[in-house]
């Protein structure tokens, strides 16, 4: 359904060319949900925002890459082509609802005025749709709420109706840009339930963007580690969590938490700074923290290859030794807490 080659994100600024996302490929299937994950700053919101043509441009360009939606390539589409695909057949939830929302409008005007955009259908039928699309989210009194600015909705209630918009036209394609941010974990729980129902429903295909590995292991079916601009990672969620063939990846698995491991576990931070997306360090963008580096990785940069069936990683050590030396830290880690 969805296929990006090679995406390319930069922007122009006065102390350089910012390559915000630096050759980015993945596809996505009728039905699948792709997890995208990554530290702040490693590309992911770029990645989806160029996916909709919604980066400013200038200062944002795209020098390479593709995104084809249906035969068609999407960076070569005019801003006309775009706005009849934006919010029909491939929708965003955005990352902050409050500031999505327009403050001067109703919610319920908000939601109708994307029906009426790309559905062929009376006002008063697209008032319709929008209630019966607050009441799938679980707007509690939809009749009433639909008349409601978002000043006054909760935080919960402004993300479920920012859904509740980007799904008002069925859309194929659901982008969405931590959806759960700043939300308590019970209604964090009925977000990701209510799109796993929607998903079911309607065959969507959906990409969730979050830093939240939790999330991910619980509704993606494959999954795209991001660093510095570049998918260092990708794989199937059980390669990526049980498996993980990237320093990086390893990395962010052991600075969280958990619940399958008995006993106490000690966490592991990722010491240092991602690097400057405009001064990128020579060799791989990851040497100056990975726990693994070793003098070959300041100099040669690795390009994401096959190492196992299926499943992609960015690192020049091999299979045996990125598996070894795991193995060797979490013995280390395992002392250091007995001796503790």
């Amino acid at each position: 359904m969805l296929e990006v080659n090679n995406l390319k994100t930069h922007f122009k600024t006065q102390d350089g060319i910012v390559k915000a996302v630096d050759g980015v490929s993945f596809s996505l299937e009728p039905g699948e949900t792709l997890g995208i994950v990554g530290e702040s700053g490693s590309g992911k919101s770029v990645t989806a925002l160029s996916l909709m043509q919604l980066n400013s441009t200038p200062p944002g360009y795209y020098p390479e890459g593709e995104v084809i939606f249906e035969d068609r390539n999407l960076l070569e589409a005019s801003e006309r082509e775009m706005q009849r695909i934006r919010g029909d057949d491939l929708a965003m939830i955005f990352q902050d609802p409050m500031t999505s929302l327009n403050p001067v409008f109703t919610v319920g005007n908000q939601i109708t005025e994307a029906i009426r955009l790309h559905q062929e259908v009376s006002k008063s039928e697209a008032r319709q749709r929008a209630v019966q699309a607050l009441r799938d989210v679980g707007i509690p009194r939809p009749e009433e709420r639909v008349k409601d600015y978002p000043h006054q909705y909760s935080g919960g209630m402004r993300q479920r109706a920012m859904i509740a918009m980007a799904l008002s036209c069925n859309p194929k394609v659901l982008i969405a840009d931590e959806p759960t941010t700043a939300l308590d974990v019970t209604i964090q729980a009925q977000i990701l339930e209510l799109m796993a129902d929607i998903q079911e429903r309607f065959g969507t295909a959906i990409i969730m963007i979050t830093h939240d590995l939790g999330i991910v292991a619980q509704i993606a079916d494959k999954v795209t580690v991001m660093y510095a601009g570049r998918a260092v990672e990708q794989g199937t969620t059980e390669d990526i969590f049980y498996d993980p063939l990237m320093p990086y990846s390893w990395s962010l698995l052991r600075s969280l938490p958990r619940l399958d491991i008995a006993g106490e576990t000690r966490l592991l931070p990722i010491e240092g700074q991602p690097p400057s997306l405009i001064f990128l360090p020579e060799g791989c963008n990851f040497s100056g923290r990975c726990p693994f580096v070793k003098e070959e990785c300041l100099t040669i940069d690795p390009a994401l290859e096959e190492k196992k069936p299926g499943h992609h990683a960015a690192c020049i050590l091999s299979v045996d030794e990125i598996e070894a030396r795991e193995r060797e830290a979490d013995r280390e880690l395992g002392v250091r807490e007995e001796a503790g």
